[in-house]
């Protein structure tokens, strides 16, 4: 039985835009993922995220099956919202399978910095640490899949991307609309209001009392990474931090260098498993 791997997506991508990176991943776990964390009307966007980390529990509870172990894998929202739901899961029927976090470029925000998002909040100061006034103002509509591409490739932060990753994006980051042009897939506002939400000192308060052991992926020209600081994600992860060439967006940028890390970074976090068991992992990782 394999090992399930629920990987969450970062605030404004949706899961399919993933696809490259996933499917390296599939073939040695069981890959779930929400497609469009904050749609789901069940689980609204509220301060501190609760009702998002309900759905990740919940997408666990239900995908866990027989599995052996449970990983929980995000980028940059995804990243949060897997460390919380391993702390909420740490209570819960799965808390003996949950095996680990790795976090992709999810900085937690602590101290003074923490304390300048809160009063951003009010002051609009937010958006020194995140895309605020941006994320409002991205264009929504184009009048079919090419004006999509060429729009987004003019962007630095797009040029960059492995063109498999463009081309999802272009497929499942925008839908249809009713006269047949493009829509962006993932709702501005919705964006906005993850971003408007963020738990910053909730997450560095319960960092310390997570009881499974969290990695860290970093991009090496990481803005995010910057601006939040990496001292307090250095404490909560030690040893288990690797850089990958690239900003906030590596793993659009380097999609099989990122599955390879990830993969990687579990194996570094496996209890001790059977020799043979070991072997054909070892096998898949260096394959």
């Amino acid at each position: 039985m394999q090992d399930l791997l629920l990987f969450s997506h970062a605030n404004g991508f949706p899961a399919p835009v993933y696809r490259v990176m996933l499917a390296v991943l599939a073939e040695r776990f069981h890959v779930v993922r929400p497609e469009r964390i904050g749609h789901d009307p069940r689980y609204p966007v509220t301060p501190d995220w609760p009702h998002l980390v309900e759905e990740l529990v919940a997408r666990a509870e239900n995908a866990a099956g027989n599995a052996r172990r449970i990983w929980l894998v995000g980028h940059s929202l995804g990243g949060y919202l897997s460390l919380l739901a391993a702390h909420r899961l740490a209570d819960s029927a799965l808390a003996g399978r949950v095996a680990g976090v790795v976090m992709l470029d999810s900085p937690l925000i602590a101290g003074w910095r923490a304390r300048l998002v809160s009063i951003g909040r009010r002051t609009g100061l937010d958006n020194l640490l995140m895309p605020m006034r941006a994320t409002l103002q991205r264009r929504r509509l184009w009048p079919d899949r090419t004006a999509v591409r060429e729009h987004f490739l003019a962007k630095p932060a797009f040029a960059c991307w492995d063109q498999r990753v463009l081309d999802d994006y272009v497929e499942h980051g925008t839908r249809a609309a009713a006269d047949g042009s493009r829509e962006l897939a993932f709702e501005r506002e919705i964006e906005y209001r993850i971003y408007h939400t963020l738990p910053t000192t909730a997450l560095s308060g319960l960092a310390p009392s997570v009881r499974v052991p969290v990695g860290f992926l970093a991009g090496t020209r990481s803005r995010e990474l910057r601006n939040a600081g990496s001292a307090p994600t250095q404490r909560l992860v030690g040893e288990r931090w690797r850089w990958i060439e690239g900003g906030h967006l590596f793993p659009m940028e380097r999609p099989l260098d990122t599955a390879q890390a990830i993969a990687a970074m579990i194996e570094g976090m496996r209890p001790a498993v059977a020799d043979e068991d070991r072997a054909s992992w070892a096998q898949a990782v260096n394959g």
